[in-house]
């Protein structure tokens, strides 16, 4: 017999999602030790706990599993067989609804004229604290995109307004945005996407307290501090509009202690990796809650009507890093919701990770 943590382990699903299959019938134990609850399979369940995770990762219905599962020793594999072709068909118009739909969205887009969200490239030159742009590189540089088909996210968005500097970085999964205040521009609103090359090249000239001069000329952008200068050219893409992205409803906050958040999360229970559904990268997830006295911590169950969020574990480490900070505040606003983390001494400055979908619910025993 094998125990509930060994076939999660080797099957890939988590020891929640083999408690719900339990529950909904999918894959019931070989035997439950009516004293502890305990879950315990049988060596064949293991060839049958992997081939329902392989049938979730395509989307199959319970349903339908469940007929997989049971017809899948038989002799006669005439019903499987048709399942997995039905399915099949599903997916493919699945996809072409989707195409259409898209072709729909770009056609759309083609037509619209939003000037919030045209790159603006102007003349502007202006002045800005050295120590304030530093600490907002530090802020959001972590959150810009690596991936090469989306080229437009990777950089840092420098968006000039009036007074302000807004620095924002995203890769899709989060985002980062934090602000500098500046002198001598016109107020006219300019937007330029910085490559992340020289992002890092400008944050590496701000290494004092005194002030900086950035210029925007154009596809052009130099920073200058004393005698030394970096300078390169703009990514020419658009960038999302971020204004509409960070518009969060209202969540519970909780000030957390950083250090304490950190070890909890580098050493609490992880979920079972999971393969995001976007590039097939396997990623560790971290389930926070509330607790009842308001407390947020790192949990692998949380209760029916519990504050919780689940995101991935790494992204949620660089964010307390980012927020500089030995006390954040975190948000919850559901476990459908972004995270986001706020330094408790500057609003305009906080992350937001995008939470991770979990399929299965919490409770009852292993």
């Amino acid at each position: 017999m094998r125990s509930i943590g060994e076939v999660a382990r080797d099957s890939g699903l988590s020891v929640s999602a083999l408690r719900f299959y339990d529950r909904a019938g999918v894959l019931i134990p070989a035997w439950v030790d009516p004293v502890s609850g305990y879950r315990w399979y049988s060596p064949e369940q293991l060839a049958e706990s992997r081939l329902l995770a392989r049938l979730r990762r395509v989307g199959m219905p319970l349903a339908d599993i469940r007929l997989v599962l049971a017809s899948w020793s038989s002799a006669d594999a005439d019903l499987v067989r048709k399942l997995l072709e039905a399915h099949l068909r599903r997916l493919e118009l699945g996809l072409s609804d989707a195409r259409h739909e898209l072709s729909t969205v770009r056609a759309l887009l083609e037509r619209r004229e939003n000037p919030m969200t045209l790159v603006r490239t102007a003349t502007a030159q202006l002045t800005v604290s050295a120590a304030e742009l530093a600490a907002a590189l530090d802020a959001v540089r972590f959150a810009a995109s690596t991936d090469p088909e989306l080229p437009m996210l990777g950089g840092v968005l420098f968006d000039l307004e009036s007074e302000a500097l807004h620095v924002v970085a995203t890769d899709r999964y989060r985002m980062a945005v934090a602000q500098a205040g500046t002198t001598g521009h016109d107020g006219t609103r300019v937007q330029v996407i910085v490559p992340a090359p020289l992002a890092d090249a400008m944050r590496a000239l701000l290494t004092d307290d005194a002030s900086a001069q950035l210029t925007v000329d154009g596809d052009r952008v130099v920073l200058e501090t004393g005698d030394r200068q970096t300078a390169g050219r703009r990514l020419r893409h658009e960038f999302p509009d971020y204004r509409r992205l960070v518009r969060l409803p209202a969540g519970r906050r909780v000030l957390v202690d950083v250090p304490v958040l950190r070890e909890a999360v580098g050493t609490g229970p992880v979920r079972a990796s999971k393969v995001r559904e976007q590039d097939g990268v396997s990623v560790s997830i971290s389930v926070l809650t509330v607790t009842a006295d308001g407390a947020v911590t790192v949990s692998e169950d949380f209760e029916e009507g519990q504050d919780h969020v689940a995101v991935n574990r790494d992204f949620l480490l660089h964010a307390l890093a980012a927020g500089a900070r030995d006390q954040l505040i975190v948000e919850f606003g559901g476990p459908t919701a972004p995270l986001a983390i706020r330094r408790p001494d500057a609003e305009d400055t906080f992350s937001m990770l995008m939470p991770v979908r979990l399929e299965d619910q919490p409770g009852g025993r292993g």
